[in-house]
């Protein structure tokens, strides 16, 4: 495959970047460096684990960067040098790097920074839009490619794709969808928009703030369901929580996971779960 000579770093961290990386170099965009976050403890017994761009970088002879927060080092007067100040990249691509830019490192390529969001923008801004999207009961979402500025998802908007979210959709399974779409997404957006006369200035359609919505990041904490609650409700939770932080309740003081469940006949149906401390079974309503 021909490598194409766009001159790009590419910003982010966990599988939603790393499946990004692989369809840009299906399409013959191979980027000159990653940054991505430090490795960190996981798993119940805490081992250091590199995130899954680092792994992609790795196995793709990629050179990576991985510096520590750079507002912390900023304060500390330690901001990192990055080895590409002067080397004067054409672009930056972001996808969930976890961490903020600075301004001056937004601002720094010919290009500006672009980044990948997955809702229509300016609808649900910040961590978590495709859960919200579901959470709320959304008939459709999309993909965003956007032009990076130093506030969470306001840039002009240089493509979108609606998407469908289908009726008993997971959070996971439409973060799949979106991530083949929005990779493709980003693919057209560099041989069109960004070859012909793209300026980081002006290209790009502004969003209309009267229409902004913000989503928060999910806390573990955001998983219990009231069972006595509205049962479409829970079901959207239940669709939007399936893999992280999964639903729960409480029986008896002791915290009971929902593993599988369904809407039928406009009832929220409990059909698999895990007791605290047991194995998945499944659910009897007593």
């Amino acid at each position: 495959m021909q490598k194409n000579n766009l001159n790009f770093i590419f910003w982010g961290t966990p599988d939603v970047a790393s499946e990004t990386l692989q369809i840009l170099k299906e399409n013959g965009y191979i980027p000159s460096l990653i940054i991505t976050a430090p490795d960190k403890p996981q798993g119940r017994k805490m081992l250091i684990t590199p995130p899954p761009v680092k792994v992609w970088a790795i196995e793709n002879n990629i050179p990576y960067l991985q510096p520590e927060s750079f507002l912390e080092a900023q304060l500390k007067g330690t901001s990192p040098k990055l080895g590409f100040e002067e080397t004067q990249p054409d672009l930056f691509i972001v996808v969930a790097y976890g961490k903020i830019i600075p301004e001056n490192i937004i601002n720094l390529p010919k290009l500006g920074s672009i980044n990948i969001h997955y809702s229509l923008l300016p609808k649900y801004r910040g961590a978590s839009p495709v859960e919200s999207a579901i959470l709320n009961g959304d008939i459709e979402t999309g993909v965003s490619i956007q032009k990076m500025e130093y506030k969470m998802d306001t840039g002009l908007i240089i493509a979108q794709e609606k998407v469908e979210i289908k009726p008993n959709e997971k959070a996971a399974e439409l973060r799949t969808r979106l991530i083949k779409i929005g990779g493709e997404l980003l693919v057209k957006t560099l041989k069109t928009s960004l070859a012909n006369g793209y300026s980081p200035d002006t290209s790009g359609e502004k969003q209309d703030e009267s229409k902004a919505t913000y989503c928060k990041k999910i806390k573990k904490e955001d998983g219990l369901i009231d069972l006595n609650d509205d049962p479409i409700k829970n079901y959207n939770k239940f669709r939007a929580y399936a893999t992280w932080p999964r639903t729960f309740f409480f029986k008896e003081g002791k915290r009971i996971i929902i593993t599988d469940a369904k809407l039928e006949n406009g009832e929220f149906k409990i059909l698999k779960i895990i007791p605290e401390g047991g194995k998945e079974i499944n659910y009897i309503k007593i």
